[in-house]
């Protein structure tokens, strides 16, 4: 099956347990269309560059999954349907990077990364 990344954000004014039972919540719905989460993440509230909808911050929040296109795209429609998510971004790629995403990883450790270049 492909390999995707989601990122999506969700509204400012929900609480940080209400914006990871929506990682939840499309975990299952990817699940019970045939496909897995791999991995997820919760980013926390960031502020964003412009505002969506009144709000200037939003819970960002990353998930890794092995699915079919159709579990996708059902997942995708209901994101775009659901009232407390802002924005979604899917992307396909071949393969997962091991490890934390970058937001994730420490400050150090990025410019160590940096500094190899």
């Amino acid at each position: 099956m492909p390999l995707y990344e989601h990122t999506f954000i969700a509204r400012q004014d929900l609480s940080n347990t209400q914006a990871e039972g929506l990682i939840e919540h499309f975990s299952t719905v990817l699940a019970d269309n045939g496909g897995k989460v791999l991995e997820h993440e919760y980013w926390g509230v960031k502020t964003m560059a412009y505002k969506i909808n009144k709000n200037r911050k939003g819970h960002y929040a990353y998930l890794r999954s092995d699915a079919p296109a159709p579990a996708v795209q059902e997942m995708e429609r209901l994101m775009r349907l659901h009232e407390d998510v802002m924005r979604v971004l899917t992307i396909k790629v071949d393969a997962h990077e091991e490890g934390p995403s970058i937001q994730m990883q420490k400050r150090d450790e990025r410019d160590s990364r940096r500094e190899r270049r």
